[in-house]
């Protein structure tokens, strides 16, 4: 009779923890990867977007988001205006919800560097109206050393809504971002010893990690991920590539890159694949950034001369 009820009182402690873990639902693949990582251990967070899908900046709640908000405790996001897509529905879906936003507090934000092969068309500065991104950059998560912050930032949110887990979600940051910062070291150690820095990108992902490494962005095709360039502005565009004498130009795996790479071919300079992480696979483990961000060494390497 002891034993059942030593039984009992075991399965009964056991439930009730883990009914009372946090509901941790994360926007987007990269901070949930991070989030991963920070909660290891203590609960596993879930995506509401597809792994597969880049930054949302024109995303529409669907009724699969909105149940998966409503059975959350905490949202994740990446904040600096990516979740514009949130707005009044969040509340209307959860309005108990707490949200952890994990570019809270970090400094030295860049603003969107604007291509000068961006279309001056109505339609374009439509698109700037509706979309307030495109004053910062919310891209914060390319560079491994901003990722590492991210990192931290979110155990802190997570331990606000989770005091008992604060010691494990804050040691947990603090491994993490130590990795991070490894692998930030790592990169900046690799573009010193590289033959040329200054490249051109195909949409405005990569300015932190430019900034943080000592790479020189200078120019970008796409920079909001819109329209393609005319015409012109491809000949323009390559005209730039032989007087600022650019080593190489890198697309994206989120974006279509046959123009990229037509460019860099006519132009005779290199052409690569950088990954700024934005995207993954569904079944994605914790160590997937880490492994994108060491596979970009690589290919800095290959395409500017190691």
């Amino acid at each position: 009779m002891k034993k059942l009820l030593i039984s009992l009182f075991l399965l009964l402690f056991t439930v009730t923890a883990y009914t009372e873990r946090l509901k941790i639902l994360c926007t987007t693949f990269p901070i949930y990867i991070i989030t991963l990582n920070v909660t290891d251990g203590v609960n596993v967070p879930e995506l509401m977007l597809p792994a597969s899908m880049g930054c949302p900046h024109d995303y529409t709640l669907t009724p699969s988001d909105m149940k998966k908000i409503a059975s959350a405790d905490v949202l994740v996001i990446n904040g600096l205006g990516m979740e514009e897509f949130l707005g009044a529905p969040l509340k209307r879906a959860n309005k108990n919800i707490k949200v952890v936003d994990s570019s809270f507090g970090i400094k030295d934000l860049l603003k969107f560097m604007d291509s000068e092969s961006e279309p001056k068309s109505d339609k374009n500065e439509k698109h700037k109206k509706e979309h307030k991104h495109t004053d910062i950059n919310p891209h914060l998560f390319v560079s491994p050393y901003m990722a590492a912050e991210i990192a931290l930032n979110i155990a802190n949110g997570l331990s606000e809504y989770d005091p008992g887990n604060e010691e494990k979600y804050k040691k947990n940051a603090e491994k993490y971002a130590k990795k991070l910062r490894e692998i930030g070291d790592l990169t900046k150690k690799t573009v010193k010893k590289l033959k040329n820095n200054r490249i051109i990108t195909q949409h405005g992902a990569f300015d932190y990690y430019a900034r943080d490494f000592g790479l020189q962005i200078i120019d970008v095709i796409q920079a909001h991920g819109g329209e393609e360039p005319s015409a012109a502005e491809v000949i323009r565009i390559k005209n730039k590539i032989k007087k600022e004498n650019v080593g190489a130009i890198f697309a994206e795996p989120q974006y279509p890159a046959k123009l990229v790479k037509k460019i860099a071919d006519e132009a005779g300079i290199p052409f690569g694949i950088l990954d700024p992480c934005a995207t993954g696979p569904d079944d994605a483990d914790k160590n997937y950034y880490e492994k994108v961000m060491r596979t970009n060494i690589e290919v800095l390497k290959k395409n500017l001369g190691d």
